[in-house]
């Protein structure tokens, strides 16, 4: 089954963490023996990887922060560095494209020749040549935008897809372990977005800028990687009011792979942690699905090597091609195929081709 994963920095991993994606997840871990820094010698992804993986599209990040946090290869301390660093992320995915690894979906028509593409490769009885990777550029975190009226120029070179937040109070808005709302630029870049028909993702808001878009934004929203607050309480999960804005808008929540937001009380390199497998994010998306009343609103938005390995991977991924376990986990909880089909990518379809019409 083909699947759509909303969430993957690759070009972080390509340029901050310096990781050749083009070799096999194994062969980069091989590389990074002796290093000692979270995640490393742990990856799981690679293209080689998105491929086993039947991947068919992802949305790949644009992601550089400037918050005064201080953290390295993250976030910078000015607007312009965090705008040069994402303008290199950018080229690296457009470098990519032009040596046929991946292809850059921008347009409804392209996306429409891409699936069929892929789907016709499914329904093949021999697969000896995989289609290329398609991407969708997805900025994670604002910063790097010098000022709202910029965004058309981003806008040309393919972001299609902006979270206006990370972690901190962002220039935009606040994000993850804060509780400031949209900045005034922020109300201006949420107006602006609607203008471009830009799809707004909300994770990451804090709860007081989430609900402050929700007023502000009536365009294509999602949330790319997120899972539920009444399973892992911690501000970083929606809570069911806010997953229900989100289904009420038709959009759609990326069921994340990070191990603290899959399994309450999870702490961050404790040795004391008990085993998360990946039929605990099958609970984060049955809560989804019987928030919904159905099977619509709820994909794969997995964040792996989000800066982090399989250290904080659930422990039966050894690399992302074991996502190819998921329809089997979903079928065990009486889900049908036409149900697991739309988890694994047809909800992101419906979203990009509902948001994109009339382009």
């Amino acid at each position: 089954m083909i699947i759509i994963d909303a969430h993957l920095d690759l070009a972080w991993n390509a340029l901050q963490w310096n990781r050749n994606l083009e070799l096999p997840a194994r062969e980069i871990r091989k590389l990074e023996k002796g290093m000692t820094e979270p995640g490393r010698m742990m990856g799981t992804v690679a293209l080689p990887e998105l491929k086993q993986a039947n991947i068919a599209l992802c949305f790949g990040t644009l992601l550089a922060r400037s918050t005064g946090a201080m953290v390295p290869g993250l976030d910078y301390l000015s607007p312009a560095q965090a705008y040069a660093v994402a303008q290199g992320q950018l080229a690296y995915y457009h470098a990519l494209g032009r040596e046929g690894h991946i292809r850059l979906i921008t347009h409804p028509a392209l996306l429409e020749d891409h699936i069929s593409e892929w789907i016709k490769w499914e329904k093949k009885k021999s697969r000896k040549s995989t289609p290329p990777i398609g991407i969708i550029i997805s900025m994670e975190s604002a910063d790097p935008i010098l000022d709202p009226t910029h965004l058309p120029d981003w806008w040309a070179a393919g972001v299609r897809i902006i979270g206006p937040a990370h972690y901190g109070p962002g220039r935009y808005a606040g994000g993850t372990g804060c509780e400031d709302g949209l900045t005034k630029i922020g109300r201006r870049l949420v107006k602006e977005m609607k203008r471009l028909n830009i799809v707004m993702d909300m994770t990451h808001l804090s709860d007081r800028a989430f609900w402050e878009v929700m007023d502000l934004y009536n365009g294509p929203l999602l949330a790319s990687h997120n899972n539920c607050r009444a399973l892992v309480p911690d501000q970083r999960q929606f809570s069911d009011e806010q997953l229900q804005a989100i289904i009420s808008c038709d959009g759609v929540i990326g069921a994340a792979f990070d191990n603290w937001m899959i399994q309450p009380g999870w702490v961050k390199g404790s040795t004391d942690n008990k085993p998360v497998i990946m039929d605990n994010i099958v609970d984060h998306i049955d809560h989804i699905c019987q928030l919904a009343g159905n099977s619509h609103h709820v994909a794969i938005g997995t964040d792996l090597d989000g800066g982090f390995g399989r250290e904080q991977s659930p422990s039966d991924l050894d690399t992302i091609a074991d996502l190819q376990k998921l329809p089997g986990l979903l079928k065990k909880r009486g889900y049908k195929e036409s149900d697991i089909a739309a988890i694994m990518h047809g909800n992101w379809l419906r979203l990009l081709q509902k948001a994109w019409i009339g382009e």
